[in-house]
C-alpha cells in the first residue's frame, strides 16, 4: 500500500527556512545589484499601480478579478495586473526616457516548479532606441546576477550553462526548420496565417493536430515539443523574430513585416524574457486586442476590456523598445534552485 499523502511543512517552519535562507540571501543580493546596475545605465525606477482596467489583452493570460467599491456604494470592476507594461508605456508618454520596474504581479491559473500566482516581474524600457539593444541589456543582467550569488555557472535540474558561454541568436523560422522541418514563414503569406498549410506540415513533422486547432496552438505546440526543448542548453539562446501574429505588442520588422520586432531569452531550457520594438500604433493595437479577446472568449467564454487611456497614450508614446524578465527565474538559474518556492520570501501554500 503506498504511503499516505503527506503535506511539506509550512514555509516559516524553522528549519525548511533555515533551508531556503541562502537562495532568499542570494535573492536579496542579486536584487540590490540589478538595481545599482539600471541606476548606473541611467535608469528610473517606476512603481506602477497594481489595479488596472485590463490586466493585459492576450488570449491565453488569465487574471485575477476585484471590485472597486467607491463611497457612494458604486462599485467597478478591476484587475490585478498581470505586468506593469501597460502604466510603464503611458509613462514614456509621458515624457520618461528609460525606465525599470522590479514588481509584484499576477497571473490565475499558474504553478508549478516555474510558476507561482505571485511573482516578480523586472521590466525596463528605453524611449528612441533599438530592441536589440535589449539583448545587450540582457546579457549585462547575466552576469550581474551570477556575480551577485557568486556562481560560475546557471543551473537548473540536469543543466549547467556556464557564466562565459557566448549567447546566440536564431530566428524562430531557423528553429523550426532545424528541428521540425517545417518552412513556417510559407505558412504566414503577407503576414496572413494558413491554418491548413501549417497543419499538414505539422503532421508531415508527426505533430499531432486536432480538427479545432487554429494556427496558433499549432504553432504553439511545435515551439513546445520541438524547438524548446533545445533552447538554452549549452549557452543562453535569443529566439527572435516571431510571427507578427505571435507578438500582440511588437512592431512588425522593416524589412521583412511577416515576422516581429520580438525575441525570447531561454537558459537552461527556461524561458527567461520576453523583449520587443514596441507597437506604437494605436489603431493596430486595438485590432490585435479584439482578435485576442474574440480568441479568449471562443476558447474560455471570458474577455477582459480594453484599457483605453493606455490605446489613447499609444498616440503620443515615442518609439521604443520594452522588456520583461522573470526576476525569480533569474534567481533560481543563478543559484541552483529546483522550484520557484525556493526563492520566495513568503510563497503561497499549495
Amino acid at each position: 500500500m503506498p504511503p499516505p499523502h503527506t503535506q511539506p511543512s509550512p514555509w516559516w517552519e524553522a528549519d525548511r527556512h533555515a533551508d531556503r535562507r541562502p537562495f532568499l540571501m542570494a535573492r536579496n543580493r542579486i536584487k540590490a545589484a540589478v538595481r545599482r546596475w539600471f541606476e548606473e545605465q541611467g535608469f528610473v525606477e517606476v512603481d506602477t499601480s497594481v489595479l488596472q482596467v485590463s490586466p493585459g489583452n492576450e488570449a491565453h493570460l488569465h487574471a485575477f478579478r476585484t471590485e472597486l467599491i467607491r463611497p457612494d456604494g458604486s462599485s467597478q470592476t478591476l484587475y490585478l495586473h498581470t505586468s506593469p507594461e501597460f502604466a510603464c508605456k503611458k509613462l514614456l508618454a509621458a515624457g520618461e526616457r528609460r525606465i525599470f520596474s522590479l514588481t509584484p504581479v499576477f497571473r490565475n491559473r499558474e504553478r508549478g516548479a516555474l510558476h507561482h500566482p505571485e511573482f516578480t516581474m523586472l521590466e525596463w524600457y528605453r524611449a528612441g532606441e533599438d530592441y536589440e539593444v535589449l539583448m545587450a541589456d540582457c546579457e549585462a543582467l547575466l552576469q550581474v546576477a551570477a556575480a551577485a550569488a557568486g556562481a560560475s555557472a546557471f543551473t537548473f535540474r540536469d543543466i549547467s550553462v556556464s557564466r562565459t558561454a557566448e549567447p546566440e541568436r536564431l530566428t524562430v523560422a531557423e528553429c523550426f526548420s532545424r528541428y521540425a522541418d517545417i518552412d513556417l514563414l510559407a505558412t504566414t503569406p503577407n503576414g496572413e496565417t494558413d491554418r491548413d498549410a501549417l497543419a499538414r506540415a505539422a503532421i508531415s513533422a508527426g505533430v499531432r493536430v486536432a480538427a479545432d486547432d487554429t494556427w496558433a496552438d499549432i504553432f504553439s505546440r511545435i515551439l513546445v515539443e520541438r524547438v524548446e526543448p533545445h533552447l538554452g542548453r549549452e549557452r543562453p539562446t535569443f529566439l527572435t523574430e516571431y510571427p507578427i501574429s505571435e507578438a500582440a505588442l511588437a512592431r512588425p520588422k522593416a524589412d521583412d513585416p511577416r515576422v516581429a520586432e520580438r525575441f525570447e531569452l531561454y537558459l537552461c531550457g527556461v524561458e527567461l524574457a520576453n523583449g520587443f520594438g514596441e507597437l506604437t500604433d494605436p489603431d493596430e493595437q486595438r485590432r490585435r486586442f479584439e482578435a485576442e479577446m474574440a480568441e479568449k472568449a471562443r476558447v474560455y467564454g471570458e474577455s477582459y476590456p480594453l484599457d483605453e487611456d493606455f490605446l489613447a497614450a499609444l498616440r503620443h508614446m515615442p518609439p521604443a523598445s520594452g522588456i520583461a524578465l522573470g526576476f525569480d527565474r533569474l534567481v533560481m538559474l543563478a543559484t541552483g534552485a529546483q522550484r520557484i518556492e525556493q526563492v520566495l520570501w513568503t510563497p503561497l501554500p499549495e
